[in-house]
């Protein structure tokens, strides 16, 4: 089990299993908070969140997975985290080297062809 995952396991109950929630506080898409919640009931081998009652409530195995897994997230090292580098600005198209102005009269600079 990966600590991330169980640290967006705790964050979903904190918001009272409202995934849309849950996903806006930690700043990941809803769907990356969905597999996460599914690898960790793969890895329990139970089912860690009953969506059969209407407002939805841990499954004892949640439960108990709750309980470890702030366990762990507290026995977890800290790690100086690092901002993420974002990608570089927009690409320029190169203009080709040695393009010459054209001169009022003077021929137009044309690409030499290449020899066999």
């Amino acid at each position: 089990m990966k600590l991330a995952d169980l640290q967006r396991f705790v964050a979903l109950h904190a918001a009272g299993l409202h995934f849309p929630r849950a996903a806006a506080a930690l700043g990941v898409s809803l769907t990356a908070l969905y597999a996460s919640i599914e690898r960790l009931e793969t890895a329990v081998g139970h089912e860690l969140i009953d969506r059969d009652r209407t407002p939805w409530a841990l499954t004892a195995a949640g439960t108990l997975l709750l309980d470890e897994a702030r366990h762990r997230i507290a026995d977890a090292p800290v790690t100086a985290t690092t901002p993420k580098k974002t990608g570089g600005g927009k690409a320029k198209a190169s203009k080709g080297v040695g393009r010459a102005p054209i001169v009022k009269g003077e021929p137009k600079p044309y690409k030499k062809r290449q020899g066999r």
